[in-house]
């Protein structure tokens, strides 16, 4: 009988016209994945929205109906296009309004003079949402149902993380096998991948070209839950290699 594997699901939802344009190059989604996969959920889709309210209510509905949980990052500033508190509370269909426990928080940093209607808006948290900490400028992130909402600059919401994964339920941790193929074409090993990944539907296999220095190189990654079942699957992947590699077919 084989062993029972968790599988916990998840979404990113990257708001903001400046990711969009261009401007500003997202380097959240693949932290977020990265970080996810270690304890056990798995980023199983990516949006990117502007900073228009019913596009954010509307991707963000999708998403959590469909995910066990969605991470958002961006829109939770001081100025007026940061409007993903709002958006989420018109999702969620409950009231938005400056929140004590936020402000008891960005007192730690302000004096009160400093805390001008602007900075005030980074208070205002959706009812019924817990506090995220955000350990770099106090202004916090919140959860609200499977709903998390975290800043858009990296390094601040790479700190938020740290916090907003506490508490989360957790999956079987996937684990991930890396080979070589060298210089061997996807052409030669197309066929021969498909038969192993067929034989093996519980595991999943991609192959990976790169180049560099001038020539092509592929990496065959083979994923999966099962540890056994994994060795086994890589261990049939090195030998296609091997076999392939050997045949003094030319490249």
């Amino acid at each position: 009988m084989s062993e029972k594997h968790d599988t916990v699901t998840c979404a990113v939802l990257v708001i903001g016209d400046e990711i969009l344009s261009g401007r500003t190059k997202d380097r959240n989604i693949g932290y977020i994945a990265e970080y996810l996969a270690r304890v056990g959920v798995e980023m199983r889709e990516a949006r990117v929205v502007p900073d228009v309210e019913e596009e954010i209510v509307a991707a963000l509905n999708a998403l959590r109906a469909r995910y066990d949980y969605v991470f958002t990052t961006g829109g939770i500033g001081p100025t007026h296009d940061d409007i993903t508190a709002d958006a989420v509370a018109k999702a969620f269909g409950v009231t938005i309004d400056e929140d004590p426990r936020a402000m008891a928080v960005m007192m730690q940093r302000y004096i009160p003079s400093d805390l001008t209607p602007a900075r005030r808006r980074m208070a205002r948290i959706p009812a019924g949402a817990d506090l995220i900490d955000n350990p770099v400028s106090k202004a916090p992130g919140f959860r609200i149902g499977n709903v998390i909402v975290m800043a858009g600059v990296p390094s601040v919401m790479q700190a938020m993380l740290d916090h907003a994964v506490q508490g989360l339920r957790t999956g079987t941790v996937m684990l991930v096998e890396t080979l070589e193929a060298g210089g061997l074409p996807e052409g030669r090993y197309g066929v021969a991948l498909g038969e192993i990944a067929a034989a093996r539907p519980d595991v999943g296999i991609g192959s990976y070209p790169s180049f560099a220095n001038g020539k092509f190189r592929n990496s065959i990654v083979v994923r999966g839950k099962d540890a056994a079942v994994v060795a086994e699957t890589k261990a049939a992947v090195e030998a296609m290699i091997e076999r392939l590699s050997g045949d003094n077919k030319p490249l």
